[in-house]
């Protein structure tokens, strides 16, 4: 099987990013972003999805962190879809539950070549730490659009945000593993009837 790997850049008037990524990975994780949740919550990525990542950012953090998260999702898309090539051979679809103490949620995922975002989670307060919850649906949102992947996030329960958005992360790294795996039956064919993802 070729190797599946990207290293994409980015760069704006408000960041610099660079995200390495190998999606045969054995959850590999380096971080230098400067927002040190998000890194935490891109270890959940690499480490459930085992996928060596890297992520590299200079962003306008002095201001706040939106530009910078934002960025590093549309980066990390772009990887995906680079790294991905036509998709032949893969399962596809992925799934996962996850729990964390009281907090449950369930992330399903689709390489459609379509990019759409269900994003249902509510935090029971606005920041953990200094990050603001807001944020990590315009990561999957820039996710989303940049790797054209169909994407649900549904917390089912949960009363601490710092266990809400962890199940989030966790259960999207197994689906990411669940749908990028090769696929033996698949071999070689593309999983779509349009002949095309």
């Amino acid at each position: 099987m070729a190797k599946r790997q990207a290293t994409v850049s980015r760069e704006t008037l408000e960041t610099q990013i660079e995200v390495s990524l190998d999606l045969d990975g054995k959850g590999d994780a380096r971080f230098e972003t400067g927002v040190p949740f998000l890194e935490h919550m891109l270890d959940q990525i690499a480490r459930h999805g085992m996928l060596d990542l890297s992520v590299t950012a200079r962003g306008d953090v002095h201001i706040d962190d939106h530009h910078t998260v934002e960025d590093i999702g549309i980066t990390l898309g772009q990887a995906f879809n680079q790294a991905l090539g036509d998709k032949t051979g893969i399962y596809r679809y992925g799934h996962a539950y996850v729990p964390l103490d009281e907090a449950l949620s369930r992330v399903v995922i689709d390489f459609s070549g379509r990019p759409g975002l269900v994003y249902k989670v509510t935090y029971p307060r606005a920041r953990i730490g200094s990050f603001d919850v807001d944020l990590l649906a315009e990561f999957f949102q820039g996710f989303v659009n940049h790797a054209q992947v169909t994407l649900h996030i549904d917390n089912l329960r949960g009363d601490n945000a710092h266990h809400i958005a962890e199940t989030v992360f966790k259960a999207f790294g197994r689906a990411l593993r669940m749908a990028l795996s090769p696929d033996p039956r698949m071999a070689g064919i593309m999983p779509s009837t349009k002949g095309r993802l």
